[in-house]
């Protein structure tokens, strides 16, 4: 009885680190499946495991909770461009000349591809987005500006004016073209199934790299000016 009555009187400990990755995980599954508008902080908390109480208190409203979602994702992002990056020292060497300016393409190519390719969930969730008109993202764009973003575009205006590029499209525009076009490729793999004989192979993990190194040889190939 003692026992008993100890283990009825103890609290449930939260580990706020872990609480809030569930309440996020739940948050980014709920959000790539419904959208947005699709669903509440009521279903978020059930799915998580939480009073909405506790959603309110870490993240404020939904619109803080979807912010937070995507800060993690894009931390991710910023993590992944900088271990590419640091061995290609500094800007004015990945644009010394076409062949450091395309490896860098090649490997930033390489990084977007991967990336999405590991967050189904989040590329559902951009699909959303681009359905919607990008207002909800319109709403906290200001917000997800990174450093390495600052950094990538300038060194596309470098190589814009060092004559590398093909285009002297906006260097933003070029730049998130290449993460545009492996979130169309991934995303259009359902599709291709369909479509495409043998198309069950697409997702094999030798299909993935065969599209990975052909997205990169096409980035590559289209915007370095010869």
């Amino acid at each position: 009885m003692k026992n008993l009555k100890k283990k009825a009187g103890r609290k449930r400990v939260y580990d706020a680190g872990k609480t809030k990755e569930a309440i996020l995980n739940a948050a980014e599954a709920a959000f790539a499946e419904h959208g947005f508008n699709g669903v509440s902080i009521d279903e978020i908390a059930k799915e998580a495991g939480y009073n909405k109480s506790l959603l309110f208190q870490y993240f404020g409203n939904k619109l803080g909770l979807y912010t937070e979602v995507v800060k993690r994702a894009d931390a991710a992002m910023s993590e992944m461009l900088l271990r590419v990056m640091a061995p290609l020292n500094r800007a004015d060497e990945i644009v010394k000349n076409h062949r450091t300016f395309s490896s860098f393409l090649a490997a930033i190519s390489g990084t977007f591809f991967d990336y999405l390719t590991e967050r189904p969930l989040f590329m559902r969730m951009l699909v959303w987005e681009q359905a919607e008109g990008w207002r909800t993202y319109a709403k906290i764009v200001r917000r997800m500006l990174t450093d390495e973003d600052n950094l990538l575009e300038a060194i596309f205006r470098k190589a814009g004016r060092r004559g590398l590029l093909r285009s002297d499209f906006p260097p933003l525009i070029q730049m998130s073209s290449i993460l545009q076009l492996c979130l169309t490729y991934l995303t259009y793999i359902p599709l291709y199934e369909i479509i495409i004989r043998d198309g069950k192979r697409l997702r094999s993990q030798d299909s993935i790299s065969r599209a990975k190194e052909y997205l990169v040889d096409f980035v590559v190939g289209g915007m370095i000016k010869n």
